[in-house]
């Protein structure tokens, strides 16, 4: 069982006595107050819970992130007066650098109700960035994006439902601009490589796009049109399978450089442990995977015989990298992305890196996280905060990418030309949405129901240099 899986398993026994304890209260209310007592306070309950407590946030909003940053990094020294972040005098930063800022961030009465937000003001570039309810403890804002106007000394830190405590701490990052490499971004689904990269592959010098699974499992939504459960599965495959290869080309990547390899959506994990076993998909009836891989522009290893095997997509990762020699790599975090079919996306690539002559660069994203499904927090077009790190002895190398407003919507369109993102959320999700846009706060994202567009399309998009 995975770490994510183990968390929600605590997360829900947890809330299953908690209601528990508060039917037994209620029955007490209604037998010695008034019958319909019970009644109203369980219908206020349920209203509180779905605007302020149904997150899924696996850890104590007082735990302090533990970053370790790589040995000699930049600290440029820095003070918080009032709400100006200034430097040491004669300090100057390199205007691409990924700007890191720890600061102990307190929640205020109010920010465990509404969500706490520091606003970094002053220059050309205002931000937002959004921290959990009831958050007390070390946090590590983003400052990407904001060298020119902390360098002039006009950078205003306000914080909003929180306060800022205590002296901070700067890291600055230097690293290649990505953009002016041959860039391949490795999608375990179709809408991976546009949630994590979209920005940086829409203006790399060359990009590939490499999806690995058609995506087909839960075809409900198709199910709905009168399909039967096979047929809707193979429908959700070609269509996401198609995506993957036609949505890039709206950042201009040539179709020769967009390659779907048609293996099954949940089934990496069991073709990694037996490497030469077929694994065929659980929805979709097939053991063939050239049903998905028909619009590549060239054939592959695994077009021999359309095995789903381990071996196969080795074989198939392999033979991309000796054609297009990326000099970087885009794939999942090996541990801060929990999914799956991620982790062996990563795994498959390292395994397919083994022996080749050049080796390029590896970044890694997370479009998942154990610990807060709600990561990264806050609205649309605002900043992206460094997610939650509990443990000190992984050394991580954050790398930040800004992205302008026109390039966000881009990116909004880009998502929002991909099926799986389309169908409108449940109607239990949607009642939810508007209990906390109207008692918390909160607002949703103009470009689709579907809480991807919320996440991704931000002022900044976050890698990691592996």
């Amino acid at each position: 069982m995975s770490r994510k899986q183990q968390l929600l398993k605590r997360h829900r026994r947890n809330k299953r006595l908690a209601l528990l304890v508060a039917l037994a209260l209620l029955i007490v209310c209604g037998i010695w107050v008034a019958w319909w007592l019970p009644l109203l306070l369980a219908v206020l309950g349920w209203i509180a819970h779905e605007a302020w407590f149904a997150d899924h946030l696996f850890y104590s909003p007082k735990d302090d992130y533990q970053y370790n940053f790589p040995p000699f990094t930049p600290q440029p020294k820095v003070h918080l007066n009032g709400e100006h972040l200034r430097l040491d005098e004669g300090v100057m930063l390199v205007d691409d650098a990924t700007l890191v800022l720890a600061l102990r961030i307190k929640s205020t009465w109010l920010g465990r109700f509404l969500d706490p937000v520091v606003e970094l003001v002053g220059g050309e570039n205002p931000d937002r960035q959004t921290f959990e309810r009831g958050v007390n403890g070390l946090r590590f804002l983003n400052l990407s994006g904001q060298a020119k106007v902390l360098s002039k000394g006009e950078l205003r830190l306000r914080g909003r439902h929180c306060r800022l405590v205590g002296e901070p701490v700067l890291w600055a990052i230097e690293h290649p601009d990505y953009r002016r490499q041959r860039v391949m971004v490795i999608a375990p689904h179709a809408d991976d490589a546009e949630l994590a990269a979209y920005g940086l592959y829409s203006q790399a010098e060359e990009a590939w796009i490499v999806t690995l699974t058609a995506g087909e499992i839960e075809a409900e939504h198709y199910q709905q049109m009168g399909l039967g459960k096979v047929e809707a599965a193979r429908l959700k495959g070609r269509l996401r399978a198609w995506d993957s290869i036609a949505v890039p080309r709206w950042a201009g990547v040539p179709e020769a450089h967009c390659v779907q390899l048609g293996y099954f959506c949940l089934q990496l994990q069991a073709m990694q442990a037996s490497p030469s076993q077929p694994v065929g998909s659980r929805e979709a009836d097939l053991s063939d995977t050239r049903l998905f891989r028909q619009l590549n522009p060239f054939t592959l290893p695994g077009d021999v015989d359309g095995a789903p095997t381990w071996n196969n997509l080795v074989a198939d990762l392999r033979a991309l990298l000796q054609r297009a020699q990326p000099e970087v790599i885009v794939m999942p975090h090996p541990t801060l992305d929990p999914h799956p079919d991620h982790i062996c996306a990563q795994q498959a690539v390292l395994e397919a890196l083994k022996g080749l002559e050049w080796q390029p660069t590896l970044l890694g994203y997370a479009n998942h996280l154990h610990d807060n499904d709600r990561w990264p927090m806050g609205d649309n077009g605002t900043g992206i905060t460094l997610p939650p790190v509990f443990d000190p002895a992984a050394s991580l190398h954050p790398c930040c990418l800004s992205l302008s407003t026109a390039q966000q919507h881009d990116k909004a369109m880009a998502l929002g030309m991909m099926h799986d993102l389309q169908p409108p959320a449940p109607f239990k999700r949607r009642l939810r949405r508007g209990l906390q846009r109207l008692l918390a706060g909160r607002s949703g994202s103009p470009y689709g129901e579907n809480e991807f567009f919320r996440k991704a399309v931000r002022r900044h998009e976050l890698f990691w240099r592996l």
